[in-house]
């Protein structure tokens, strides 16, 4: 294991990227003649446990990384992640850092993921393009919270189609391959909350791939290993027994938690980072192709 700073690399072309100045066009980002674009982009959506709390640790009553990268989430060139300002620069943890602001995100599932992915889609020396993951989880929040009109959910799909003009592919929406989703410990407290999760996560699964305009888009859902004691098997029996078209979940029950009983530990999201890949690419990737 190392210990080390996040200082990422930009991903950047010979011309400075910038933001246009149309007005209608505010946020989006001119990414051309970019030396690396992402050709297989996985959203990274849900709220703490998949922004990454591994390693996160208190210090006389205030939260901290404790900066420990463990081999299977160290940063790799064919790695690369969306910041919260939309450029592409090269994947370190901690992921979530600039979106889930002002909380302490540690190791999560994003980079175990990507770096057992990585030599089946990328062709071990990336000849298959780089891999690009576009965080978007924010801890705390409930299922409500990622409705179709509410902050959480337009900025996950702003994130998401901006992602896609700046990635390879020519530009079209089939690059992006999965959502990799990981949310509901806010949704375990009360039995209305629990009782409404599967129309909820239905609707949400449905609009995403309205709104992106991928009717089959492949939806991993983790189901939980905490939360509120009195309803959480009711939103795990939930996540355990839906039944959509390219919908797969992964439970990580049993997996270690931090001392706080809610979050996994550095040694659980690689654990879960490998269990969300096996499920990619067991479900979703041609056992002849190096490429989905």
């Amino acid at each position: 294991m190392q210990s080390i700073s996040y200082f990422p690399k930009i991903i950047s072309s010979s011309r400075t990227q910038q933001f246009t100045g149309n007005e209608d066009d505010r946020g989006k980002i001119e990414m051309s003649e970019q030396q690396d674009s992402p050709s297989h982009i996985f959203i990274l959506s849900g709220q703490s446990n998949m922004a990454g709390r591994g390693g996160v640790i208190a210090n006389h009553h205030i939260k901290l990384w404790d900066g420990i990268v463990p081999q299977e989430c160290e940063s790799h060139p064919a790695i690369l992640r969306l910041s919260a300002d939309l450029r592409w620069e090269e994947a370190a943890e901690p992921l979530h850092a600039d979106i889930d602001a002002g909380k302490a995100c540690g190791v999560g599932p994003g980079m175990p993921f990507a770096n057992s992915v990585r030599d089946r889609l990328c062709g071990g020396g990336g000849g298959g393009g780089a891999i690009g993951l576009v965080p978007c989880a924010v801890g705390g929040t409930a299922i409500g919270e990622w409705a179709r009109g509410e902050p959480l959910y337009e900025n996950m799909v702003r994130r998401a189609k901006e992602s896609v003009r700046s990635g390879g592919g020519g530009g079209t929406a089939e690059i992006i391959k999965c959502l990799l989703w990981y949310q509901g410990e806010s949704d375990t407290s009360t039995e209305r909350d629990a009782g409404a999760y599967w129309g909820n996560m239905e609707k949400l699964i449905h609009n995403v791939r309205e709104d992106l305009c991928l009717p089959d888009l492949p939806v991993i859902q983790v189901a939980l290993a905490s939360g509120g004691p009195k309803y959480l098997e009711k939103v795990r029996e939930t996540q355990l027994c839906m039944k959509m078209a390219n919908l797969i979940c992964v439970d990580a029950k049993g997996l270690k938690l931090e001392v706080d009983n809610i979050h996994l530990c550095t040694e659980a999201q690689i654990k879960l980072g490998q269990m969300l890949a096996d499920a990619y690419l067991s479900n979703f990737v041609s056992p002849n192709s190096s490429s989905s």
